[in-house]
């Protein structure tokens, strides 16, 4: 492990908004669960979280621009997501937190009903086959959101990968859940009814994208069960 990786472990560890359970201590019972309000953020605005959140671009972002909600970014590798932390504690940023966790045990962090949105921003389209459990809008995954999502929320997906927005959209089909909005060009400029934040804001990965041409879809989706 490189030694810029152990600096931001070791850091991490001292941060006040960021949370690294073990999946044992997750699984027997996450401290924060059901209490994030009360305990961590000290208010009752909504929650929303950005699932895969890399290095935090998004949570970061969104957490300034919108001060009236509270933000929590949620990835495995904690070495990516310290730099969204430093930012925030830097910035004195009191709406915004992350964790280190795996995005299926979604539902020992939260709550029912504890959510109000969630965003997917960029996660790896996992194209095999025998790794379709380990998308981010798999049904199995989609009912663990819906657990934790208010009945009012909602799920962004943000991608280059024209697969998982085609799949995604086959899933909201058989699934019976609702489109609410979808681009399969998000910076098209016929495009006049996508959240300002949607091409305001760009994670690292996208700019990548955007400097080889890719195209960046969007969909906004309710759950129904």
């Amino acid at each position: 492990m490189g030694k810029n990786k152990l600096k931001r472990f070791s850091e991490n560890k001292t941060f006040g908004n960021v949370f690294q359970p073990t999946r044992a201590e997750m699984i027997e019972g996450f401290e924060m669960k059901g209490k994030w309000h009360q305990e961590f953020f000290k208010n009752n605005n909504p929650i929303v979280l950005e699932l895969g959140c890399g290095k935090g671009e998004y949570s970061v972002s969104l957490a300034e621009k919108y001060p009236d909600k509270n933000f929590i970014g949620i990835d495995i590798k904690g070495a990516r997501f310290w730099r969204g932390a430093k930012t925030a504690i830097e910035s004195g940023m009191n709406n915004v937190a992350f964790v280190r966790t795996q995005i299926e045990l979604i539902d020992y962090a939260f709550a029912e009903n504890e959510v109000s949105e969630i965003w997917i921003t960029f996660p790896d389209p996992q194209i095999k086959f025998r790794r379709t459990k380990h998308r981010l809008t798999h049904p199995d995954l989609l009912r663990k959101y819906h657990h934790v999502l208010n009945k009012d929320g909602i799920v962004h997906l943000k991608t280059d990968s024209e697969f998982l927005h085609g799949y995604t959209h086959g899933i909201i089909q058989m699934e019976g859940h609702d489109v609410l909005i979808s681009s399969h060009n998000v910076y098209h400029p016929d495009n006049k009814e996508l959240p300002e934040e949607i091409t305001s804001i760009q994670t690292f990965y996208e700019q990548k994208f955007l400097e080889i041409n890719k195209n960046i879809t969007y969909i906004r989706f309710s759950l129904n069960y």
